[in-house]
């Protein structure tokens, strides 16, 4: 779906469902260079099973009007925009990488209304070595061939979606090189890939934010993550008082281990909230 957020476009995947604001809410924010098709099996699976489901683009990214929006702090307003937009009075925010970094400060700016919140692959800080924003700024293809290869524990996952014979890897490089390419063609020139893990690098605010949350917390790590070291996490876990979902993955987590991530976030989504 789309709709007018401060006079530009903003796309939401909904799984196939109308958005009935009425029903509980999830929102679901994918991380850097990335979109909302990187949900593809939660979000269809959380629409068809009582959910109102928005995988947002986040500003810039897939089909979302740019600009890419400065900080992550920015980009949690925008989250939301969008449910006041949509009169959306309670909202789970579940968020990968640096979405999880925005996740975590909507929660917090939501307070009461936040239900749930979900940190898939995160880690804080989330610092990004000099050698790859250098390589991002100098040849941004070669960036994103690094990071897909740091980001998938292995050539062949076989995940029961999109399903026997896809490529993950092969996928996942062909998104982020198909939106830095439509970032440079609308931005002129602009280096989306760079964007965002300065984006990542820049952000300081995880244990102010954390002290406002209220609402319980997951996080769904990776045992094989070489992008956010699972170790790199443990201060964020013991701040929020979460519970932790292994998963046998590495970084993208929702590509090579769909059914594993669906099961940790029904088994954080049915777990009792603050009335």
């Amino acid at each position: 779906m789309n709709i007018e957020l401060h006079g530009k476009t903003a796309f939401a995947y909904t799984g196939g469902k109308l958005f009935d604001p009425a029903r509980p809410c999830v929102v679901l924010i994918h991380g850097a260079l990335n979109d909302h098709s990187v949900w593809g099996l939660q979000s269809r699976y959380l629409a068809h099973h009582g959910w109102s489901v928005l995988a947002v683009d986040l500003p810039g990214h897939g089909r979302s009007a740019g600009p890419a929006l400065p900080d992550v702090q920015a980009c949690a307003r925008w989250v939301v925009d969008w449910l006041d937009a949509l009169g959306a009075p309670r909202a789970a925010l579940v968020g990968h990488s640096m979405g999880s970094l925005i996740a975590l400060e909507a929660a917090a700016a939501l307070g009461e209304r936040a239900t749930h919140l979900g940190l898939v692959g995160t880690a804080y800080p989330m610092k990004v070595s000099p050698a790859l924003l250098e390589t991002a700024a100098r040849d941004p293809w070669r960036a994103i061939d690094m990071v897909n290869a740091f980001s998938h524990s292995t050539l062949a996952p076989k995940p029961a979606a999109p399903g026997p014979g896809s490529w993950v890897p092969g996928a996942s490089r062909a998104l982020m090189r198909r939106l830095q390419t439509l970032y440079a063609q609308r931005e002129g020139g602009a280096n989306l890939f760079l964007h965002d893990f300065q984006v990542c690098d820049r952000y300081e605010g995880a244990w102010e934010a954390a002290a406002r949350v209220k609402c319980p917390v997951q996080l769904i790590l990776g045992r094989k993550d070489q992008m956010t070291s699972p170790k790199a996490a443990a201060e964020l876990r013991e701040r929020l008082h979460a519970t932790v979902a292994w998963i046998e993955a590495g970084h993208s987590l929702m590509a090579e281990a769909p059914d594993d991530v669906l099961n940790a976030l029904k088994a954080l989504l049915s777990s009792r909230t603050p009335s």
